[in-house]
């Protein structure tokens, strides 16, 4: 009895591997299973690829929209990306800003020209604000006015001959930043405000143009051709004239994704910020450049808070603005979205400001 039923066993063994292992076999198999899971879930595999078409006409979609907005100028994209945009336009100089991906608009910007007396230097400032609004805030109340005040003065005197006491468009933006910073400083500290903001200050008059600049916000100009001239340097903490003053303050910097003066401020010099400055590990002191308008025969120069600089280089910056001179912004409301598009988390603001062809001079304002 157990003797047939191994025969039988054995039997069947045979005609399997005879049949089932058989190529032919195998694929049939194949085939039946592949039906069965198309009868049967076919709902589910159409479900898959409707959503995924959806999706691609989604994108599609809205890159359409962003290209027909930006082709015709509209503001229909700009409503919905960005809780707070401002533009300016005056003749030569074109302002735009965006709050962007942050949760505030800390940027400021101010243009003061003297249309009255063109003679007299135009003002134009970037304030990027952290820790809240009011530092900036009271930069752009503030500086601008200061300045035309002690220029006209200083203006006055050079025209009677008179002795201007060692003054100079770069003594004076000194001592007006360096006295904002003061009043700045007493204001907020009052109501424990511990906000801050950068200072770029650019004086343009016929033959000049000096610049200031506090903090992280960045000046570039293009010569006649079309070379990228810096007009700032960054204050940074990672900078070894920076990190020795701060070392010797008793300070430190640390890295929580940037280098940060005392662990908390990623550039090294500031208006506002009373605690670091009460703890001497962040100046206000501004560097200062001054230009031959006759020897650079610039085209146009940008003045730009940081948004616009962790997007594009100098070199990059210009020559995007070079290729965009003709557009409305003269090219600062596409770089400013080209800079959010690449993923810019900050607010951005870029003003342009374009010169004469002959001599360098100041446009017409």
């Amino acid at each position: 009895m157990i003797e047939d039923t191994m025969t039988l066993l054995s039997l069947l063994g045979r005609i399997m591997r005879y049949f089932l292992l058989r190529p032919e076999t195998l694929f049939l198999l194949c085939i039946s299973l592949a039906l069965w899971s198309y009868f049967f879930h076919t709902d589910e595999v159409k479900t898959i690829v409707k959503s995924s078409r959806d999706a691609v006409k989604m994108v599609k979609g809205k890159v359409a929209e962003i290209m027909q907005n930006e082709k015709f100028g509209g503001l229909d994209v700009l409503d919905a990306e960005f809780s707070k945009t401002w533009e300016f336009k005056s003749n030569n100089v074109a302002v735009y800003s965006i709050q962007g991906r942050r949760d505030h608009m800390e940027d400021r910007f101010e243009v003061l020209t003297d249309i009255v007396n063109r003679s007299h230097p135009s003002i134009f400032g970037i304030f990027d604000g952290h820790g809240g609004e009011a530092a900036a805030d009271f930069a752009k109340a503030h500086l601008s006015e200061a300045l035309r005040q002690q220029l006209l003065s200083y203006d006055r005197e050079k025209e009677k001959n008179e002795s201007s006491g060692g003054l100079s468009y770069s003594s004076i933006l000194e001592q007006q930043i360096l006295a904002l910073d003061r009043d700045m400083l007493d204001k907020l500290s009052a109501v424990y405000n511990e906000a801050g903001t950068t200072c770029l200050v650019a004086l343009l008059s016929d033959k000049e143009l000096t610049v200031a600049n506090v903090g992280d916000s960045r000046g570039v100009l293009c010569d006649k051709d079309g070379n990228a001239i810096a007009l700032s340097h960054d204050h940074k903490p990672y900078q070894l004239k920076e990190r020795k003053r701060i070392k010797k303050a008793g300070g430190f910097i640390s890295f929580n994704g940037s280098w940060r003066v005392q662990g908390v401020l990623a550039m090294s010099r500031s208006l506002g910020d009373y605690p670091l400055k009460n703890l001497n590990v962040v100046i206000p002191n501004p560097d200062i450049m001054t230009f031959d308008l006759d020897k650079l025969q610039p085209e146009f120069m940008i003045l730009a808070s940081d948004g616009l600089w962790d997007a594009f280089s100098n070199e990059e910056a210009v020559r995007f603005i070079k290729e965009r001179l003709d557009e409305p912004h003269f090219g600062a409301k596409s770089i400013v979205l080209q800079s959010f598009y690449r993923g810019c988390p900050d607010n951005i603001t870029v003003m342009v400001v374009k010169f004469k062809g002959a001599g360098g001079k100041a446009a017409e304002q």
